[in-house]
């Protein structure tokens, strides 16, 4: 989530044109389903229309007329009656565009589905007073549809309306490539909180694809609409018959938390050019992920959004490119812009999904980053003593109103959308402490969303986990509603070890705590270790590298004079702020981003990391990089191939060694049989050391040692297990190889000089 100092209008793109909510508090929504049709159609109303935009406005260039003809009975109710539209005055009109044969649908689905009679339409929205569906038909290149005339139908409330969904079936439209959106009127009190506009064509929230601009960043095309698309033509993708999910258990779980273009957007990816930041590049790099050791991705948001959002007007940010995606315009279709060459939506459905394939073949799970906290155009939550007024918890200024029933029923859809057609492993839930918020703003103890999450069957076998605060204040670390079912990722596993491997004093009993499974916040109920995700570093945030270089956080090139991101970053710059050729203040960094990484991997519970951080990736000290699609985000190959035998081996072996040890990975919290803990000086506020031995049963213990002071700690070592004898794995101290040895060095006596800030791990092995 991206850490704005202002509330970010991401409405500008679409000047506010909110049709479906803003509910009002006590308000309830009529969503009965639709009878089968009327016996008798009335007078609909509908127009057929093509327009075409130019700076004086809208121009309907011909007229149409309605001619009725009696039908037998279909689907949609005995007594049905079709009506086919036909041009009047075909001259003025494109001679592709059909005659069409309209039935008054049905409301469910939302969105659009194929039934026998034709395509459906479906859409909600609680106080339209009138709803245009507008159509784009394949006769022309994608770009210029998106900026070319429009067929409109216009819905008759009286046919066309069941509850409060719209909706309408047409006969002969193609079954894809057909673009479409709805001009929605309605209300235009501001202060009741109305935001209607039906001079733009506004997306489906439905749409299972979205047209837009096909290449990422292309300025040619920057203020290119958005429409909704279907594609009912291709074949059900092939999975293969020998394809199985991997189903890792949460405690065996090593999150690589990614951005699908960054990690092969650039050159030095030494990819084809049409596949660099793609579904597809990622498939090419899995070899990356085997290696280093990783079994599951957690990839920023692929949903559909639009990276020139603060390009569309004059504004402080108006340079930069939305690069991580949390600003969503669409629940359902994946960014079109991952697609290989600029294919387009379909392409781009087709390619998620061999990447999904892909990497559960290679036994890694896939994980969505996913923000239903803020939206560019529905669905809002607003305040009642502000004139309505949108609330602001999401640092956007434009919350979405999760609790409402359709608003909850529109979250669930969309996730299971994306676990049965897309076969993902699981979520995590931006700022999801907005989705414990009532239509209101009001702080929920038990949220209908969050537990219909929790308890859905379709996303029964998913990992679902919560980023527990928001920007409103409401932190749950430890406290999320989560029915047993939600983990977390710990913010205060993040601060406290940030603040113990720096140096920071007081620090040494939250440091165990959170290394043992953080059982103070998480041994509740029948919640586990691995409910806790433990990290060091995020999207957001200081890289790893940045973190042991930079005090202070440098982020002038975001166009906002160093105001956003956070101050909070609990780093120290080992010496001097930034880049430098000390060797001295060098070996330092690299001590402390092995102490980082061995603390993190070693720790009871579920351990993520962040792309890039395994050859020590920069942003030069930029903590809130979302809007550079550069080398301050790109994965950088070549910089990975400078690290691969020193600070990339050392990763690498200390994943595998989590991974060959359960004692790192306990179902449950330890016990007294589990762990030692070799110190008596808990209540010195001063001592930055801890040691502690990991007991195994078989006898093959693990003695770990972190020395976070300026000076060298000689430490007594505790005897081995019977007919077993120490071998050092790991000393942080020294260069590679000899600072992870997998077999280990025999030799140790019965004290050990740990080096200043440096960590050891011992392993018990047989004589």
């Amino acid at each position: 989530m991206l850490w704005p100092s202002l509330p970010c209008d991401s409405t500008s793109a679409a000047k506010m044109p909110f049709f479906a909510l803003p509910f009002a508090n006590n308000s309830t929504s009529s969503i009965a389903p639709s009878s089968a049709g009327p016996s008798r159609v009335l007078d609909m109303g509908l127009k057929l229309s093509k327009q075409a935009s130019s700076s004086s406005g809208r121009r309907i260039f011909s007229q149409t007329k309605v001619r009725y003809k009696d039908r037998k009975p279909s689907v949609y109710g005995r007594g049905a009656q079709e009506r086919v539209l036909e041009e009047k005055e075909a001259s003025q009109m494109s001679e592709t565009d059909p005659t069409l044969k309209i039935f008054p649908g049905q409301a469910f689905p939302l969105g659009v589905s194929k039934v026998d009679n034709g395509i459906n339409f479906a859409i909600f929205s609680q106080h339209a007073t009138s709803v245009t569906l507008c159509l784009s038909l394949p006769q022309r290149e994608a770009n210029e549809r998106l900026g070319g005339s429009l067929i409109e139908l216009a819905l008759d409330p009286h046919v066309n309306k069941t509850g409060d969904i719209w909706h309408i079936c047409i006969e002969d439209l193609p079954c894809s490539n057909v673009l479409y959106g709805y001009r929605i009127d309605g209300p235009q009190n501001w202060h009741q909180g109305h935001r209607f506009d039906r001079s733009i064509i506004l997306l489906d929230p439905y749409a299972k694809l979205v047209e837009g601009r096909r290449y990422f960043g292309d300025a040619s095309l920057k203020l290119s609409k958005f429409l909704g698309t279907y594609d009912f033509d291709s074949l059900p993708f092939d999975w293969g018959d020998n394809y199985k999910l991997p189903n890792i258990p949460e405690k065996d779980l090593v999150i690589y938390e990614m951005n699908v273009r960054a990690f092969t957007a650039d050159k030095s990816s030494g990819l084809d050019p049409k596949i660099r930041g793609s579904y597809l590049g990622v498939i090419e790099k899995i070899p990356h992920l085997l290696e280093l050791g990783v079994n599951a991705v957690e990839l920023l948001p692929v949903f559909e959004f639009d990276e020139f959002e603060f390009q569309r007007r004059p504004n402080p940010r108006d340079h930069m490119i939305n690069t991580w995606g949390y600003s969503t315009i669409n629940f359902f279709a994946p960014m079109s812009r991952y697609a290989s060459g600029g294919g387009g939506p379909c392409n781009a459905s087709r390619e998620f999904k061999e990447m999904v394939k892909a990497l559960h073949g290679a036994g890694i799970e896939v994980i969505l980053d996913v923000v239903y906290n803020h939206t560019n155009e529905v669905y809002y939550m607003l305040d009642p003593n502000n004139n309505g007024q949108l609330l602001n918890f999401s640092g956007c200024g434009n919350t979405l109103n999760c609790n409402h029933p359709v608003v909850m029923e529109l979250i669930l859809e969309s996730l299971r959308h994306w676990v049965t057609e897309y076969h993902v492993d699981g979520f995590r839930f931006d700022l999801a402490s907005v989705l414990c918020r009532g239509i209101d703003g009001t702080p929920l103890s038990a949220p209908p969303v969050i537990r219909a999450i929790a308890k859905d069957p379709i996303l029964s076998r998913c990992k679902i986990i919560a980023e527990p605060w928001d920007c409103g204040g409401l932190y749950l670390v430890g406290k999320f509603p989560n029915w047993d079912r939600w983990a977390e990722w710990n913010g205060k596993y993040r601060d406290d070890l940030r603040r113990f491997i720096k140096g920071d004093s007081g620090m040494k009993g939250s440091f165990a705590t959170h290394v043992a499974g953080s059982a103070d916040l998480y041994r509740v109920n029948k919640r586990k270790p691995f409910h806790s995700i433990n990290f060091v570093i995020a999207h957001d945030g200081f890289t790893l590298h940045d973190l042991v270089s930079y005090n202070f956080k440098h982020n002038d090139a975001n166009g906002e004079g160093g105001n956003d991101g956070s101050n909070d970053n609990f780093s120290w710059n080992c010496g001097f702020e930034g880049e430098t050729d000390d060797p001295s203040i060098k070996a330092l960094r690299s001590r402390q981003m092995k102490n980082f990484h061995l603390a993190l991997m070693l720790s009871q519970g579920t351990p993520m990391m962040l792309m890039g951080d395994e050859y020590g990736h920069t942003r030069y000290g930029n903590n809130n990089s979302y809007g550079h699609d550069t080398s301050i985000n790109n994965f950088q190959w070549g910089f990975l191939d400078k690290q691969r035998n020193s600070q990339f081996r050392f990763f690498s072996e200390v994943i595998k060694f989590r991974k060959m040890h359960q004692v790192f990975r306990h179902e449950n919290f330890l016990s007294k049989n589990d762990v030692t803990w070799h110190e008596d000086n808990w209540d010195n506020y001063e001592s930055k050391f801890l040691a502690f031995t990991l007991h195994n049963s078989n006898g093959s213990d693990i003695y770990l040692a972190f020395n976070a002071h300026d000076y060298y700690v000689k430490v007594l070592i505790p005897p081995p297990p019977s007919k077993r004898r120490w071998f050092r794995v790991v000393d942080t101290n020294l260069s590679s190889p000899d600072d992870f040895v997998p077999e280990g060095l025999p030799g140790i006596g019965n004290s050990y000089n740990v080096a200043p800030f440096s960590s050891i791990v011992l392993e018990a092995k047989l004589m």
